[in-house]
């Protein structure tokens, strides 16, 4: 395996509400940042601080040593990876490829496999912390693939995260973070009821909200998306329909273990219905409306 030199050239293909800040965090770090996005305004303002715009995946991997992608769904990760002209036929040999985004367990699988024939290597690497915690630089971050790869890798997911594990081989990092979607979408539906509750009942919920997050209630959903709700914020920290996708891909991953999430499918189905409601471009917490009437 080629060690990379000490500040390796990235890539970051995606640049949306978390990739933006850190590719920022990169470019502060000192890093060499080459940025793709397939609306390239909203690579503007990376630009202005130094990025370098690549026109393509396959051009911006045929730069950078490192690679990093945070982009939407399983379907953009294979088309970016696996493409004609993607990162695995364009990347030079020895290349280090992440994906950080939520995606298939078996495709992180696939890529992983695919890169080992070409001489790269592949790690998943999907984050938690939402918009807040990408800004702050503090993503929990979950990593599957080979433990050598990922320590090569600490020193620069040490700029864009704090909490930042090995969970295993390929695919562990997205089991991972299916584990952490699961965990959240019950407690998003018990989050809304109870400030729903709270409004109902003649409370303050800004008071009733003192009360009970530093209890056993006590959630980084409640303290952090509670006075979102609150206060009628429902801009994106993390999209609707991307949580929608999210939930689908921990079922299905589910029902290949023969495992029934009873929890997990109600809160699909609430959510479905709120981005039947125009809201799947809305933050998480819109929840809120589907259940203030």
């Amino acid at each position: 395996m080629t060690t990379p030199t000490a500040q390796p050239i990235i890539g970051l293909i995606g640049t949306g509400v978390m990739g933006k800040s850190m590719a920022g965090h990169l470019i502060g770090a000192g890093y060499e940042v080459h940025v793709y996005t397939r609306t390239k305004a909203k690579a503007g303002e990376l630009v202005e601080k130094g990025a370098h715009w690549e026109d393509t995946p396959g051009a911006l991997a045929q730069k950078c040593q490192v690679i990093m992608t945070m982009v939407g769904f399983p379907t953009d990760v294979e088309d970016i990876y696996f493409g004609q002209n993607g990162i695995l036929a364009m990347a030079e040999p020895g290349s280090f490829l992440i994906d950080l985004t939520t995606s298939s367990p078996s495709l992180a699988k696939r890529i992983h496999e695919e890169a080992l024939t070409r001489q790269l290597y592949a790690l998943d690497a999907p984050v938690s912390g939402g918009d807040i915690g990408a800004r702050e630089a503090r993503l929990s971050i979950m990593v599957g693939g080979a433990r050598d790869v990922f320590e090569q890798m600490v020193p620069i997911f040490q700029v864009i995260g704090t909490n930042i594990v090995h969970q295993g081989e390929a695919g562990a990092g997205q089991h991972t973070k299916m584990c952490n979607q699961i965990a959240i979408a019950s407690n998003m539906m018990g989050v809304v009821e109870a400030l729903v509750y709270a409004k109902k009942a003649g409370l303050n919920p800004t008071t009733v909200l003192q009360s009970i997050e530093t209890g056993a209630a006590g959630s980084w959903s409640l303290s952090n998306l509670g006075p979102r709700m609150i206060a009628d914020n429902f801009a994106p920290g993390f999209y609707v329909k991307h949580f929608i996708k999210d939930m689908g891909i921990a079922l299905q991953s589910a029902e290949e273990m023969n495992i029934d999430l009873p929890g997990l499918t109600l809160a699909k189905s609430l959510y479905e219905q709120l981005a039947a409601m125009g809201e799947e471009d809305s933050g998480t917490q819109a929840l809120y409306k589907l259940i203030d009437k």
